[in-house]
This record gives structure tokens, sequence and C-alpha cells, in this order.
């Protein structure tokens, strides 16, 4: 019964542990502009802007078990979309979203068509391909995209009832946006098709005995990622307020894989955690190191893979883990350790309990007990088969056996 009623107040704890955890990350997240300086503000604001981009990339890398080295060729695309968008045709911010998913996804789902015949590092290259060679395409389109002088588009306004700062609301509308796009990549995963992707994942030969498509969910694997990537590039646009090709190298893409890696592959929170790393680190490797931030920041995710390397995601899991493995060892040695003591001291009570022997008065017996070996045996032992008496006997000469014939004198 108690294990029962321990069981249920355990269950009950984990169904109240979610939203409790959300309540308190929704109070920081809605308290933390009026708490930080502008700067530290904006920081945040590119936190979740990279968050978006990594929930899709985990689409398609931690869900779905493609390679993907061209997120930022997405990223970029999804950017200028939304800065074309404001600087050619005077559009308002909130309609150049929409347009940068729709273009993504469809870009992502035209370039999904080589993941089905491509895998592991062939995939890899075809996908740094693209990121490697959109930035010059962006320079030589000089009429649309401002070449390499790029383009200056407006940032967000805070509208007068609301009583904000520019930088405070921003980092709103972008948390508004980070929140619908980690709820959607929530409820994809707990979907058909997100079953689909993941049984993808885990072995296609299995996942297509069981009538999974395999080329239909690869090639949305990669529209999912792409729109994400493409969404959270229009909200960089609305943040940063410019765009220039060398803002979207190869080396994003490096960037982002590292940091969903580093975040944590397969978790939902993960993005989050990797869009912080993306974020901070190289600012602290910079600070570190001016000569060579690049060689403080790999030892800095050598240092993160040693000492997570499911992400940091999963480290307080692998922390809980090893105190629930080696408690069991220490209650045991405990119970073992108070087992011995309480056997010593019923020995040592029993000891104090029993009269000390001394010399006995005289005229009086010896009261010491008298052993088992001095005390005679008051019955003796059945004779077995082998003490059968036998003639020579003189006390059993006379006995006659049973059924034998009367003997005579002259016997």
């Amino acid at each position: 019964m108690s294990t029962m009623v321990a069981t249920l107040r355990m269950d009950r704890a984990r169904r109240l542990r979610a939203p409790l955890t959300l309540l308190l990350a929704a109070a920081v997240a809605v308290g933390a502009p009026f708490y930080f300086a502008p700067f530290q503000v904006f920081q945040l604001t590119m936190v979740l802007v990279y968050a978006v981009a990594l929930s899709g990339l985990n689409l398609l890398v931690g869900f779905g078990g493609q390679i993907s080295l061209g997120h930022g060729a997405f990223f970029a695309a999804g950017a200028y979309t939304a800065a074309v968008m404001l600087d050619r045709w005077d559009t308002g911010h909130l309609a150049t979203l929409p347009v940068a998913a729709a273009g993504c996804f469809l870009l992502g789902l035209g370039f999904g068509v080589p993941a089905l015949r491509l895998r592991g590092l062939y995939l890899a290259l075809v996908t740094l391909s693209f990121a490697v060679f959109l930035p010059p395409l962006l320079k030589r389109l000089e009429p649309v995209t401002g070449g390499s002088m790029g383009l200056t588009v407006d940032k967000l306004q805070p509208p007068g009832w609301s009583g904000l700062a520019e930088d405070q609301w921003t980092y709103f509308v972008v948390l508004a946006v980070t929140a619908v796009v980690l709820l959607l990549a929530r409820n994809l995963m707990r979907s058909r098709a997100g079953r689909a992707l993941l049984a993808v994942r885990d072995n296609e030969t299995a996942a297509e005995v069981m009538g999974v498509q395999l080329s239909l969910h690869k090639t949305l694997a990669f529209a999912w990622s792409a729109m994400f990537a493409g969404v959270a590039g229009c909200v960089y646009t609305w943040v940063i307020g410019f765009v220039s090709p060398d803002s979207f190298s190869f080396v994003l893409s490096i960037t982002l894989l590292a940091g969903l890696v580093v975040g944590g592959l397969g978790s939902l929170y993960g993005p989050l955690l990797g869009g912080a790393f993306v974020m901070y680190v190289p600012s602290v490797s910079q600070d570190v190191s001016e000569a060579a931030p690049g060689v403080v920041f790999g030892l800095l995710i050598i240092i993160v893979m040693f000492v997570a390397p499911t992400g940091l995601a999963g480290l307080p899991g692998r922390v809980l883990g090893a105190v629930t493995r080696r408690l069991p060892r220490t209650t045991t040695t405990t119970t073992a350790t108070d087992r011995t003591t309480t056997a010593s001291d019923r020995t040592t009570t029993a000891t104090d309990r029993t009269p000390e022997a001394g010399p006995a008065p005289e005229g009086e017996p010896d009261p010491s007990p008298v052993s088992a070996a001095d005390e005679e045996p008051q019955t003796q032992a059945h004779p077995g088969p082998s003490a059968t008496p036998t003639p020579a006997d003189p006390a059993v000469a006379d006995v006659q056996p049973v059924g034998a014939p009367p003997r005579t004198e002259k016997e």
C-alpha cells in the first residue's frame, strides 16, 4: 500500500513539474527586459533569434537523422526576403514574416530532393556547397540585394500605448515568435508525421516496412527546417536593421550546428541553450584571447562535449542518474553497518546479563554447570544390524529361533 501511494505521489510530482517549470520560465522571460541594460536585452533577443533557427535545424538533424551544413543559407534567405520587402516595397514588419516562412519552405522542399539519394558526408557536402555559393550570389544581385553594401531597413518601433523602449518592444515581439515556433515544433514532433520522422531516423528499413514514405518525410524535414530558419532570418532583420552577404558566410552554418550539438540534439529545450551558446561564447572567447578567439571557442566546445556528451539539455538527467545510482549503494552500506552494530549491541547485552562465576562456598556443591560430555547418556542407541547376538553368547545360547522344530534330548 505504501509503495502504491509513493508511486502516485511521484506521478503527481512529475505532472506538476512541467507546468511549474514553464510558469517559472515565463515569469523570468517576461521580467528580464525590465531588469537588464539595453545591450543585455539585445543579447537576450539574439539568443531567441538563434533559438528559432536551431529549432528548425533540430527537426532535421536531431529528430530526422539528416545532416546539414547549409542552414545559414536558409537563414540568409529569410533575412533578405524581409529586407527586400521592407526596403523596396515598404511593407509592414509583420507582413514579411509569413512571406519569408513560405518562401523558405518552398526552397527547402526543392532542396530536399537531393536528400533522397544522399546521406552522411555526401549530404553534408551538398548542403555546405549551398552555404558557400549563396553569399557571392547575393553580391552579384546588386539591384535587388544591394550587393556588398547590403541593405539598411527600419527596426521595429514600439507603439505609443505600450510605454516600452525600442529594445524592450523588440524583445517581446521576438519572444512571442519564439514561443509560437517552439510550440509548433513540439506539436509537430508529437503528431503522426513527427513519429514517422523519428522512425525514419532510427531505422529506415523498418520504417519503410511499416508503411512510412521515406521520400516524403525526408523532403518535409528539409522544408520544415528551412521554414524555421527563414523565420529566424526575418526576425534577425527586424532586430539588426541591416543585412549584408558577409553576415551569412558558411561559418554561420557551422556555428549553428555546433550550437545545436552543444545545446542537445533531439531536445525541445536544446535550441534555447544552443542559442545562448552561439550568442555568448564567441564574445567570451574574444574577451579571453583577442589574438585567437577561435581557439578558445573550439576548446570550450571540446570541454562541453566531455562534460555533457548529450548536450547541456541532457546534463541534469545525467547528474540525477548518477546520484540515483549511488544512493542504493550508500543505503545498502548504511543498513549493513547498522545491522552489524545492532548485533554487537545484542552480544554485549547478553554478556552483561550472564553472572560471573566464582568459588563455591564450603559445604555446598559447585554450582557450575555440568558439560554435556560429563553427563552419561540416559538412553542407549538402538543396536543396528551389525549388533545381532550370536549363539556363542552364553546369555542367548538356549534361545530357540521362532518356527524351529522342537529339540530332542539328544540334541
